[in-house]
Order: structure tokens, then C-alpha cells, then sequence
């Protein structure tokens, strides 16, 4: 069994295995350079020093968070192999990179999809202290908040993180599978086409509207949500043009 050590940088520490040595360095510039660019997007980023956990395998991670395989189960297969980390309320935990690696598809964009999972954990602890009201910390309240907006959190942390621009062959894959997808996405596709909705809201609203409406959930709930982010478009109107930005993104 290998030895578990500590690396860290400015304000980042990674508990990991001696023999993810040689990656850590990668995971905490990752980790400082989202913090460099979200800060000003956002306006707070934590200011307490975060810990990430390198897990050297699935079954660690998920006997560590135990929410991950229930969730996991709850989304579209296309979709599953990138949930290879979770938020958690002391820590962010994911799959070490040589895990994260062997977990990629054969298809462009996968690899990259998940060595961005750190950076995607990231975003999810920042809109957290933006807004209080998500999770972490996760209580019976947080989760079912979690779960009814997943689209928006699962979305946000996608897009800002970069791995949206890299989703097309997942995402064409999920447009081949299954029954069409709903509008917002519902909890089994929030975590894949989730930021393609926000990747939407920022091109015709503006990445300052993404934000805002992370940060100050409506009370009205989704659709009222997105019938205001488009200016008061009918919904059946911004479901069509969202259709076709999926499409697009699939490359169809």
C-alpha cells in the first residue's frame, strides 16, 4: 500500500500517493491558475486554503463521498465517466490524474474533459461562496436545492471550468441515446449538457448574467429563470434555439 503525502502551492494543499508525485504539480497550477481567472469574474474566491484529495482509485473515491455513485447511477451513461470527483465540505476529492487518464474514452476531447475535473470541482466551491445556499456544505436542504437547480450548478461549473468547449463527442453521443433531452436539462443530463445552456446564456447574455444567476437563484424557479436571463423570450422560443446550439455542439 503506498504512502500518503501532502504537496501544496499558494493557496492549495494535495494529499495524495507517493507515486502521484510526479502529477500533483499539474493538479495545483491547474487549481491556481482557475483561481487567477475566476476571482475577477466572480469577485470572491475562498480565502482559506483549500485541501484536494488524489484518490487512487473509483472505489476510494466513492467509499470517501458516498453521494458520487448515487448520483453517478442517476445520470445519462453518457455522461457518467466524467463525474470522477466531488465537492465535499472540507475537501475537494477526485480521481488521481493516472486514474483520470485511464478513465477517458477513445474519442476526441474526453481526456481533456477530465483532467479539467479539478478545475470543474473548483468552480462549484466558489459559487458556494458567492452563494450560500448551495452546497458545500450538503444538508437534506443544500442537496435537494442541488438536485432541483442541477442543470445551473452542474452547468456553471462545466462551462467555467473549460470543459464544455471539449463535450461534443459526449454530447453526440447522448443526442444518439435515449429519449430527448428536456429543457433546462433534468438531473440526469445536468451534469452534460447543463453547460451548454450556460454556454448559451453567456453568448447571448453575457458571462455577467451567467454569474448573477448563480450567485441569486430566482425564487421563481428554472423556466422562470430562463425566461428572464433571454429577455423575456417565450420558453418554447429560447428551447428551440437551444436545440439548435446542441446541435451545433454536436456537430450536427
Amino acid at each position: 500500500m503506498c504512502a500518503w503525502v501532502e504537496s501544496s502551492s499558494s493557496h492549495f494543499v494535495a494529499r495524495h500517493e507517493e507515486r502521484d508525485d510526479e502529477d500533483v504539480g499539474a493538479v495545483l497550477g491547474l487549481l491556481e491558475d482557475t483561481r487567477e481567472r475566476l476571482e475577477p469574474v466572480f469577485g470572491a474566491v475562498p480565502d482559506r486554503e483549500v485541501t484536494i484529495v488524489l484518490h487512487g482509485s473509483q472505489l476510494e473515491l466513492d467509499l470517501a463521498q458516498p453521494l458520487l455513485p448515487v448520483v453517478r447511477r442517476l445520470t445519462t451513461p453518457a455522461a457518467r465517466r466524467y463525474l470522477a470527483g466531488w465537492c465535499g465540505g472540507s475537501a475537494l476529492h477526485v480521481l488521481a490524474p493516472r486514474q483520470l487518464a485511464l478513465r477517458a474514452a477513445n474519442v476526441e476531447g474526453s481526456r481533456e474533459m477530465l483532467s479539467l475535473t479539478p478545475a470543474a470541482l473548483y468552480v462549484q466551491l466558489v459559487m458556494a461562496e458567492c452563494n450560500r445556499s448551495l452546497p458545500p456544505p450538503w444538508s437534506p436542504r443544500s442537496t435537494w436545492r442541488a438536485a432541483h437547480w442541477a442543470w445551473l450548478i452542474a452547468g456553471s461549473a462545466q462551462w467555467f471550468s473549460g470543459q464544455t468547449a471539449h463535450a461534443r463527442p459526449a454530447i453526440a453521443r447522448r443526442l444518439r441515446e435515449g429519449e430527448r433531452p428536456s429543457f433546462p436539462p433534468s438531473l440526469r443530463d445536468a451534469a452534460l449538457l447543463g453547460g451548454t445552456v450556460i454556454d448559451l446564456i453567456a453568448r447571448e447574455a453575457g458571462v455577467e448574467r451567467a454569474v448573477e444567476l448563480v450567485s441569486e437563484l430566482p425564487r421563481g424557479g428554472p423556466r422562470e429563470a430562463l425566461v428572464a436571463v433571454f429577455g423575456g423570450r417565450a420558453m418554447v422560443h429560447s428551447e428551440g434555439t437551444w436545440r439548435a446550439h446542441l446541435a451545433r455542439l454536436a456537430g450536427r
